[in-house]
């Protein structure tokens, strides 16, 4: 089972707010199965209210921190303004099985996915600040 804490569920439905009509995105970073921070990162898909792009340069950054002794990645995050908080068939066509967590923010909801060479499987979580 995930764990987040509630700060990151909070900012996950703030950066959502804030992009609407819009799809944020971001990085889930942590270690082993708790998500302890999120990065937000710029959408730079060319049709933004309809798709996500995570900035490459976030993405490098993010990387480089880990390498450097910072937090992991454990996965991404997307919103989908006006649907549900499940994979779409965009989602799935752009998945690549690389065992990544995937959060996906609708309204209020916020479900994790596992990114899995067969396909994305509903990851359970729980809520802890410690």
């Amino acid at each position: 089972m995930i764990t987040i804490s509630s700060e990151c569920l909070s900012c996950l439905h703030a950066e959502a707010a804030r992009a609407h009509p819009h799809e944020c995105c971001g990085i889930l970073l942590g270690a082993g199965y708790r998500i302890a921070a999120i990065r937000p990162a710029r959408n730079v898909h060319p049709d933004p209210a309809r798709r996500f792009e995570i900035d490459p340069q976030a993405l490098v950054d993010a990387h480089r921190s880990a390498r450097e002794g910072g937090p992991q990645i454990l996965g991404y995050y997307h919103s989908h303004p006006n649907g549900r908080s499940e994979p779409s068939a965009t989602d799935r066509a752009q998945a690549t099985g690389d065992g990544r967590i995937w959060a996906i923010v609708a309204g209020n909801d916020v479900t994790l996915w596992r990114d899995a060479k067969t396909g994305f499987s509903p990851l359970s979580y729980t809520v802890a600040d410690a």
